[in-house]
């Protein structure tokens, strides 16, 4: 017997009022839900998510609904990190090269 983790996907829902949180949990798993920007993250399963997203649609308090872009993004950022760091360091190279001409300056080279 071997443990198979069933793909989700999420979905945030946008309401108009936070008295039909319980009718959500029908659709999916609330995994974290916003009093003050009125809003409901959900999970349900992937096969059925388009599904669910029109069935959500539909229902009078739901102003918007959208599903997440979160496993679109690769999580990986292992050989990343590395690349930030020589990033920062031309930057820091290219920045102290630069000099800031003071108006003084400028009246001496006659530009003003």
């Amino acid at each position: 017997m071997a443990f198979e983790v069933t793909p989700r996907q999420g979905i945030v829902v946008w309401l108009y009022s936070m008295k039909q949180i319980k009718q959500l949990r029908r659709f999916g798993i609330i995994y974290y839900s916003s009093r003050k920007m009125k809003y409901v993250y959900l999970y349900v399963d992937q096969a059925i998510a388009e599904q669910t997203l029109q069935q959500l649609k539909k229902l009078h308090f739901v102003k918007r609904a959208e599903v997440s872009h979160r496993p679109e993004l690769d999580m990986n950022f292992g050989d990343r990190v590395g690349k930030l760091d020589d990033f920062e360091t031309s930057n820091r190279e290219t920045n102290e090269t630069r000099v800031l001409l003071t108006t003084q300056d400028l009246r001496k080279e006659n530009k003003i």
